[in-house]
């Protein structure tokens, strides 16, 4: 039996995870949520890998979780399954590499969490995105009701939360959503075209310009500045800052080693 998530490793480090239950547009159950859950844990800690890349199979990105396996569970089993999400959601929120999300089509509830956890994402046409929660009488929860307020206006993020309704792939894109809506054909090549250049960076300076970001949002400006020259002054004594200097002078690709 074909497996409910695909992991396909491609060239300078770039690994694409796929959600592959397109019957049930790639929506959440437990055994998709359980190899998530490990991928994730093994792929943050493989020097390898570069770049993330999700995306999903078939006409959906992803519905969320899956409510038929969830209709007659109990209250015990649905908030078991429930901490198995958070860990994977915040896997994902904390992994230490580039996250790129390719939204190849609907993108709601848990979905759209799963988007908005990427680092960023680009978008088909046809994509669509939402949080229908407040209809079904919860809310997003694994970082939704957080993770958009950092991506929208405020009532931009109150109203797709409170309403409950779908914007299309153009609305999110003028929304700041999603950095670029891409014709579905291009979606996926245009994507890893992104995550090579990304990864063809030194590996080092990539993660510690994504923790400069992520670590300022909580500071002031002079202390997230004064935060992000310490980090800087790791990369000064880090070979790959010579290698790339190097590399500049002597006018060639440089060679950078995944190093601590």
């Amino acid at each position: 039996m074909e497996t409910h998530l695909v992991v396909d490793r491609h060239e300078d480090g770039v690994v694409v995870l796929t959600l592959n239950r397109p019957d049930s547009l790639n929506a959440i159950n437990t055994e998709l949520g359980l190899g998530l859950q490990a991928s994730l844990r093994e792929l943050a800690k493989d020097k390898q890998v570069r770049v993330l890349v999700i995306t999903g199979r078939g006409r959906a990105f992803c519905a969320g979780g899956d409510l038929k396996e969830r209709q007659h569970m109990t209250y015990e089993q649905w908030t078991h399954q429930h901490r198995l999400f958070q860990d994977v959601y915040r896997q994902m929120r904390r992994f230490p590499k580039p996250v790129v999300a390719a939204v190849n089509g609907i993108a709601v509830g848990g979905g759209f969490e799963l988007v908005l956890s990427a680092d960023f994402s680009y978008a088909s046409p046809n994509a669509k995105f939402g949080f229908p929660e407040v209809m079904r009488g919860i809310i997003p929860g694994v970082g939704g009701t957080q993770l958009i307020g950092r991506f929208a206006p405020h009532g931009v993020a109150l109203e797709l939360l409170m309403t409950g309704r779908t914007i299309s792939a153009q609305e999110a894109e003028r929304r700041g959503l999603v950095n670029w809506v891409i014709d579905a054909d291009a979606l996926m090549a245009t994507t890893l075209d992104t995550a090579t250049m990304i990864a063809k960076n030194s590996p080092f300076a990539v993660r510690l310009a994504k923790k400069a970001l992520l670590l300022g949002g909580a500071m002031s400006l002079e202390d997230g500045v004064d935060m992000a020259v310490e980090l800087y002054n790791r990369t000064i004594v880090h070979p790959d800052r010579e290698e790339g200097v190097n590399a500049y002078n002597e006018r060639r690709q440089p060679y950078f080693l995944d190093s601590d």
